[in-house]
């Protein structure tokens, strides 16, 4: 029988204002974490801006993405999942080291499918970044690394262990920077400096792993695999896969269309606009995993509740969203060369789309996460498939009419047309019809 998390009788929904706080609670405890975040980032794109030369930011985009080519599988798939089915167990019962164990080797195949694709087919993964065999091989153990320090997270976030979350991030968010720092100065190359990046990220596993020892979370697994485990976690998985086919190779393949067609320097400067929405989305997306996405998932059995929930932070969020992206468009002539370098001034006609964008994108994340909650593997990559199609037609449409601009033009007319289908769509789920 398929291992499941205690169910329970729905009961009568909470106040809004109930809901509300403790979401602005869980918020504000990960507040921290998510500054550290945000910092990091905002250090490491000046490094590269500054530092790196033109293409710099682009370069640091491209290997971030290429990160993500290959983390993606455990993140979005199998930590996911890890997250909805310990969150109600007991550490160290049968059922929490069944889906552990299953966690474990699912990340392990993942690793061996990024090792197989980076040593059979690495020209149109890595020729940008002109390094060799040892610079691969030093990509692969930081990937592991970094994967292992997720998975540890992911057991924390699902033992509401957040400030051991919020330390852990911390720590991540200044060793990156640092590394990158180190090694320009020294006179490093910046494909050099992407991979000690990656390296003093991946350092933090063993941290990682002292905290989740010392609280229990980490129980020794043994015996055989649970093939129910398995299975439940690979439904995940093939949600992940959407996100890897459909989002990560489809933001990878943009980045090289854009190098090939306007070269690195101009492509800087669309760089340049993303990687500030990369900044703040990173943001949004730490506190709606660690903060809404559990809460999502323990209300799996009460959909009144959840329905209440979903309702809240979309109120809360919509108007709020749209005030702090307002504020940046505001700021628009000082922001870009504050952040990056004065030469990226010229980029500011980018941001409007780009915002308009990020606010629709925002707004569908918080009702697909519905689909992820739930586990509704078939239909999720439904929608993943369709988004990348509708963003492939946009492009060719747009990109020849309006050069670099039609990039986010494309996105801001994806998004408003995937809200709009999510508002109907879970229109019952959410108590609106």
């Amino acid at each position: 029988m398929l291992p499941t998390p205690d169910s329970a009788p729905d009961s009568r929904p909470e106040p809004r204002a109930a809901v509300l706080g403790r979401f602005l609670r869980g918020s504000l405890g990960s507040g921290v974490a998510v500054g550290a975040r945000t910092a990091g980032a905002l250090v490491l794109g000046k490094l590269l801006a500054v530092y790196g030369g033109p293409g710099g930011l682009t370069l640091l985009s491209h290997f971030q993405n290429l990160m993500a080519l290959f983390t993606t599988l455990p993140n979005d798939g199998v930590h996911v999942g890890l997250v909805k089915y310990l969150a109600p167990l007991r550490a160290g019962s049968g059922r929490y080291r069944a889906w552990l164990g299953a966690g474990v080797l699912l990340n392990l195949a993942a690793l061996g499918v990024a090792a197989l694709a980076l040593l059979l087919v690495p020209g149109p993964l890595v020729s940008v970044f002109g390094r060799g065999p040892g610079w691969v091989g030093g990509l692969l153990v930081g990937l592991g690394l970094l994967t292992g320090h997720a998975l540890v997270v992911s057991v924390l976030l699902a033992a509401g262990r957040l400030r051991a979350y919020v330390g852990l991030t911390v720590l991540l968010s200044l060793l990156g920077p640092v590394a990158v720092g180190l090694t320009l100065l020294a006179g490093g190359t910046v494909s050099t400096a992407l991979l000690a990046y990656l390296l003093a990220q991946g350092a933090t596993q063993g941290p990682a792993l002292v905290i989740a020892r010392r609280a229990g979370l980490l129980p020794a697994l043994r015996g055989p695999v649970s093939q129910a485990s398995l299975r439940a976690l690979g439904r995940f998985l093939l949600m992940a896969l959407s996100v890897l086919l459909f989002s990560k190779a489809v933001d990878f393949s943009l980045r090289e269309v854009l190098i090939w067609r306007f070269g690195l320097g101009p492509t800087d400067l669309w760089q340049a606009v993303a990687k500030l929405s990369d900044n703040y989305t990173m943001v949004f997306s730490a506190v709606m995993s660690s903060v809404y996405y559990p809460r999502l998932a323990a209300l799996s059995s009460h959909p009144k509740q959840r329905a209440q929930l979903v309702r809240a932070v979309l109120a809360l969020l919509a108007p709020g969203l749209a005030l702090g992206l307002g504020l940046l468009w505001l700021l628009r002539d000082l922001l870009l060369p504050l952040l990056f370098e004065q030469r990226f001034a010229q980029a500011t006609f980018l941001l409007a789309p780009q915002l308009a964008a990020d606010w629709l994108k925002f707004l569908t994340w918080v009702l697909l996460f519905l689909l992820t909650a739930q586990a509704r593997v078939g239909r999720y990559v439904a929608v993943q498939a369709a988004s990348a199609a509708l963003l492939a037609l946009l492009l060719a449409l747009l990109l020849p009419r309006y050069g670099l601009l039609g990039a986010p033009l494309a996105q801001a007319a994806r998004y408003g047309l995937l809200l709009g289908w999510c508002l109907w769509y879970f229109r019952r789920q959410v108590g609106w019809a």
